[in-house]
């Protein structure tokens, strides 16, 4: 996929825009990376424990900002569980599959429902795979399994979300993080902003006393999940990126940590502009002291 040549070829066949980059791999999943290291990391106190879900974009394509929200966790004294569950439905919602959405709903909620609670809440690293549980798994879900699904969904929340909570509640200080200055701007996802606000982002990036953070005034990046990969959509995307997040992107100094927290945005950024976006865990793991 990488190959100049051969993704070509990729591209042409499945129908994906020959002047985007094709999303690759990781040379090891989130889900291994988990198996053969989480055990390690954990703290033995911890002052307080979650479920994390492993969304099929982190598992396969952003390992590194799962493992990244991992050790920032492990390092700010959370116990994180990682138990088998299922892809999260979200490629099947945004092209209608909804039958098949279902299943893996269905499937998502009865492994949950028993574990989580608001002592363990679901946290999830990409906006648009958790914010489901809020959003669309209560009425995917079917009238026998909607009252599990409400339930569940009060007690999920994106990794941001969490992490302001924690803060809020005095459980995570500024003390444990570094006083580097840094400017901080960040694109927001768009389901992050319609389902929850801008606000835990912006605030959970805040934590860290230097850092100076912005946000972009954007609306959708342009990408809308596959909607930007595919050629008939391509100059559309790139026309939506360059009414705010591009210029705004490409008018940041070097030093500027470039922020969002969703895949697809980041891919449509380092597409766009040339400049790598970190997701909002590789920030704040960065500025830990721990």
């Amino acid at each position: 996929a990488a190959n100049r040549v051969t993704s070509l070829i990729i591209k042409k066949i499945t129908g994906f825009a020959a002047a985007r980059s094709i999303p690759l791999l990781a040379p090891v999943t989130l889900r291994r990376w988990l198996k053969h290291n989480l055990s390690k990391i954990n703290p033995d106190n911890p002052v307080g424990e979650l479920y994390l879900f492993i969304d099929e974009f982190t598992d396969h394509n952003d390992t590194d900002a799962g493992i990244s929200a991992v050790r920032l966790l492990t390092g700010l004294g959370y116990k994180v569980h990682a138990v088998k569950h299922f892809a999260s439905a979200r490629t099947y919602i945004s092209k209608g599959f909804l039958r098949k959405a279902k299943k893996l709903i269905v499937n998502n909620i009865n492994v949950f429902a028993p574990l989580v609670s608001s002592e363990r809440p679901l946290v999830g690293i990409e906006p648009s795979a958790i914010l489901g549980f809020r959003d669309e798994f209560p009425d995917l879900a079917g009238s026998d399994l909607r009252d599990k699904a409400l339930k569940l969904a009060e007690n999920t929340m994106v990794l941001e979300e969490f992490l302001m909570q924690e803060y809020t509640n005095g459980n995570i200080t500024r003390e444990m993080f570094r006083d580097d200055v840094a400017d901080v701007l960040v694109h927001v996802h768009c389901q992050e902003k319609a389902i929850t606000s801008s606000k835990p982002v912006i605030g959970a990036l805040s934590i860290p006393a230097g850092y100076r953070v912005r946000e972009i005034a954007s609306g959708c990046c342009g990408m809308a999940g596959a909607f930007g990969y595919e050629k008939e959509h391509f100059d559309l995307s790139q026309k939506v990126g360059e009414l705010v997040l591009f210029p705004e992107v490409r008018s940041a100094t070097a030093e500027t940590i470039v922020v969002a927290p969703g895949t697809s945005c980041r891919h449509h950024i380092k597409d766009g502009t040339g400049r790598k976006a970190k997701h909002p865990a590789e920030v704040l793991l960065a500025a830990l002291k721990a």
